[in-house]
């Protein structure tokens, strides 16, 4: 059959127009639905978000420590008036950038310090100790904002430890308090490793190592060790407890009771109850009865520097976990 072009000017036939007219109305009605589909769960996540963001910032502000559980609220109405500073010292004694306990007790009692209204400062100890280097900087340094600072009394609390590097810092303060069941002092130095030596002499393996100064290798498990390097280990040791003694026979200032206590610096833990005997605390209490009963200020504001403000928890992709389940919540709605 030979092909007709069809004239341009002839209309098309009547179901032919119903045709694209019916068509050209469901494709634009698809586009349609499809940007309001689109711009519904545009304004879905922008609430979402929104909520997540109010979330974290309310979480991250509002209760930082245990002394205020009212939030954000009632921790700056108590600011307004007269009360008690707290910042916590807690985990084990370090230098790491996550938990650095210098850098909080320097942050949290200078924020304390620029308040008229704070009466006293209590840090709020439970900890096992750690580093001496560290212990010996945090030491110093609330000395030095004591000296600075010195009509505002800085006193420790003791919660279930505060021992070895944690009560090297807590001799610092004015006054310790604990409760009769902490455990407090360990006032000693620990240094230890292995010494696999016999094991690789019975499974028959040998180390070769190359060392360039004859106690370079010092301390190595798999290098036997010779008795001048055991005096040299002792004698490190011996130094650093001489310097720990010697910090809190300065912070506790004569309070001491080192005649009746003769094991005080032998490393020992003492519990509240011996641990006031022997002078390593003035007296029993908790953030609770020292702020009412010593300070006089019984309203607490924690002055401990947030580590879980909003930069941080979207870091650890906290808003990436609550966006997917979000996510999977609403799809399922839908």
């Amino acid at each position: 059959m030979p092909f007709r072009r069809r004239n341009p000017e002839q209309s098309l036939p009547v179901d032919d127009e119903k045709w694209a007219q019916t068509t050209l109305k469901d494709v634009l009605f698809a586009a349609y639905q499809e940007q309001r589909r689109a711009r519904l769960w545009r304004n879905i996540w922008r609430g979402v978000w929104v909520l997540i963001f109010l979330a974290i910032l309310a979480g991250s502000r509002g209760n930082n420590g245990n002394a205020h559980p009212n939030g954000a609220a009632s921790k700056f109405a108590n600011m307004q008036k007269p009360h008690t500073a707290v910042v916590a010292l807690k985990g084990v004694i370090g230098g790491n950038d996550e938990h650095d306990q210098v850098k909080i007790l320097r942050e949290g009692m200078e924020a304390a310090y620029k308040n008229a209204n704070v009466k006293a400062i209590l840090l709020r100890a439970n900890s096992p100790g750690g580093s001496p280097v560290v212990s010996n900087i945090a030491f110093e340094e609330i000395r030095r904002m004591k000296r600075e600072h010195a009509n505002i009394p800085v006193y420790v609390v003791a919660e279930d430890v505060c021992a070895s590097g944690c009560y090297y810092i807590a001799a610092a303060a004015d006054k310790i308090y604990a409760d009769p069941s902490s455990l407090v002092g360990s006032i000693g130095v620990i240094g230890s490793s292995f010494d696999v030596t016999e094991l690789m002499q019975k499974i028959g393996v040998k180390r070769r190592v190359r060392i360039a100064g004859d106690n370079k290798g010092m301390g190595d498990p798999f290098t036997p060790e010779s008795p001048e390097q055991q005096a040299i280990f002792q004698q490190m040791l011996d130094q650093v407890h001489a310097e720990f003694i010697k910090s809190v026979r300065e912070g506790r200032n004569g309070k001491l009771n080192e005649k009746a206590y003769p094991d005080l610096f032998s490393g020992r833990v003492f519990t509240g109850i011996e641990g006031k005997k022997a002078g390593l605390v003035d007296d029993w209490g908790n953030i609770y009865s020292v702020a009412r009963d010593v300070v006089k200020a019984p309203d607490l504001v924690d002055y401990t520097p947030e580590s879980n403000d909003l930069a941080s928890l979207l870091q650890r992709g906290l808003g990436a976990q609550v966006q997917s389940k979000l996510e999977g919540l609403l799809q399922q709605g839908w």
